[in-house]
């Protein structure tokens, strides 16, 4: 349509070192132990994602509970959402010095307690603290480390590897929101609250299945990597070049401190080669000062390229394309947000809660979801077609639905239209692969933090914003139109850039010709 994967691609500089020579493919890189990650990020998505998208039947929970306005009561499940995806840039601090793995288990511990906690809730704004923030913090923990894990392990079939694991949000969504309908009918939504942090638990077993490649492994995906993307590069050779102008992305300075830290530990080594003839107390002390030192390494480490990445000479924000995904970021996700939030509501309003009560609109969301992101991935990853173009037409499919919605005032209309949310909601399974074309797997984790942190914002106002409309007017229609216009501005801003983008390297390229 515009621009193909190859044509947004750019370039940090990640592949520039890599020789083409011949390598034995490691069998963890697309085979063997990734389905394993594959595994665990689905099952992070059903208990993560698919319990907030199942939010609406807690909603209506808390609006009969506490008495409070539409408006406030809808910040208790925005704040969820939206920190979960907000904290995404701080989770890629945690993770350049962690470790996905123990980023993931601490997380899932926190996203326990903030569900627990939650069950003792005397009003609204202490749901603010436990849910919103605690549980949202420790979704957020596990979220985007099930999500980076899965960039790493696959090269050939990134797409449907993403979209096998990104399925569950739509199982999680049709499975917990007849869980938490169960369990607040039989106990009670506190007790249901209680059951669910139990179950969040799950979280840190998830967590332990996300085995970190090695360093050896990771430069193989990257030689892959480079000889299946040598046109890009050759096409990206301006973007390279201004990028090198400006000075890369802080290869100098992580060589300084490379060799800063390797003198650290040697001194440190130094010493306790010199010690041994000591005491059995001066021993633990160097062994001490040791395990200090190796921390302080690999916290420097992790900054460093956290910092590069977002401030650095060369950041991420460099990337014009890559700013206008965060635009569309920004009012993206609030669209899909705000149906899962009040369309329990809306059918109430309609008089459809017989038939929605036979089958929930939200599960038939949720179903059409899990196969528009295997089917979407699938496509995808054909090498006739471009993931981008897939992004885009699945983009307009979904505000078209959303600008739709409010005219549908039967069961079978809203029905319908739910089926197509669903199905064009799929391309959440080719952000994180759009983003690792942008970026590089090197920055895939601190990029697709920024990413989700813009959906987070869009997701804390949109249910809110929406809301706060009812309110004033009575009636949710004018909440959809808003939302899907301003859709359709960050779906401008997409078609915009890559055009640009796209111009610049034909440009160079005549004036070559012409010398």
């Amino acid at each position: 349509m515009y621009a193909s994967r190859e044509d947004i691609g750019y370039d940090f500089g990640d592949d520039s070192k890599v020789r083409s020579k011949p390598i034995k493919p490691n069998p963890n890189i697309d085979g063997g132990w990734a389905w394993m990650i594959v595994l665990s990020s689905f099952l992070v998505h059903i208990l993560i994602m698919g319990s907030q998208m199942a939010l609406g039947i807690l909603n209506m929970e808390w609006l009969e509970e506490f008495n409070q306005s539409r408006g406030l009561t809808a910040w208790v499940s925005s704040l969820s959402m939206g920190i979960t995806l907000i904290v995404g840039p701080f989770i890629g601090l945690f993770i350049s010095m962690c470790g996905c793995r123990r980023t993931a288990i601490i997380g899932g511990v926190l996203n326990a307690l903030g569900w627990i906690l939650s069950a003792y809730a005397a009003n609204v704004h202490y749901l603010f603290l436990t849910f919103g923030v605690t549980a949202g913090i420790g979704s957020g923990m596990v979220y985007l480390p099930a999500v980076v894990m899965v960039g790493q392990y696959f090269q050939k079939r990134r797409a449907l590897a993403q979209g096998l694991s990104t399925t569950g949000t739509g199982f999680g969504a049709f499975l917990m929101t007849a869980l938490l309908k169960y369990l607040c009918a039989e106990f009670g939504w506190r007790n249901a609250m209680f059951i669910q942090g139990a179950i969040s638990l799950n979280l840190c077993v998830c967590g332990a299945l996300m085995r970190p490649l090695s360093p050896k492994d990771l430069r193989e995906k990257h030689v892959v990597r480079s000889d299946s993307e040598e046109n890009r590069r050759k096409a990206l050779s301006h973007s390279t070049e201004t990028i090198k102008s400006n000075g890369g992305l802080g290869e100098e300075p992580e060589k300084k401190e490379e060799a800063a830290n390797e003198e650290v530990l040697g001194s440190v080594q130094h010493i306790e080669i010199g010690g041994k003839s000591g005491s059995g107390r001066s021993m633990y002390g160097l062994r001490l000062f040791k395990t200090v030192s190796q921390l302080t390494v690999t916290v420097r480490k992790g900054f460093a390229l956290w910092y590069s990445s977002y401030f650095g000479a060369a950041s991420l924000f460099t990337n014009r394309v890559f700013v206008a995904f965060v635009i569309w970021a920004l009012f993206a996700y609030s669209s899909f947000v705000i149906p899962f939030i009040h369309l329990p509501e809306i059918v109430k309003q309609y008089n459809l809660s017989r038939q929605d009560n036979v089958f929930p609109l939200t599960s038939i969301i949720a179903i059409v979801h899990i196969f528009g992101k295997v089917i979407l991935g699938i496509i995808s990853d054909l090498p006739c077609i471009s993931t981008w173009n897939v992004f885009l037409m699945a983009n307009f499919t979904l505000v078209t639905c959303i600008l739709t919605l409010p005219l549908m005032q039967t069961y079978v209309g809203l029905a319908v239209v739910c089926a197509l949310i669903g199905f064009s909601s799929g391309y959440f399974s080719l952000m994180p692969v759009v983003t690792e074309d942008l970026v590089g797997t090197k920055h895939l984790a601190n990029a697709y933090g920024i990413i989700i942190c813009a959906n987070g914002i869009s997701a804390l106002f949109g249910p809110p914003f929406a809301g706060w409309i009812y309110d004033i007017t009575q009636k949710y229609d004018f909440s959809f139109y808003i939302a899907g216009l301003l859709y359709m501005v960050g779906i401008i801003f997409l078609l915009i850039q890559p055009c640009v983008q796209k111009k610049q390297p034909r440009e160079k390229s005549t004036e070559e010709a012409q010398v």
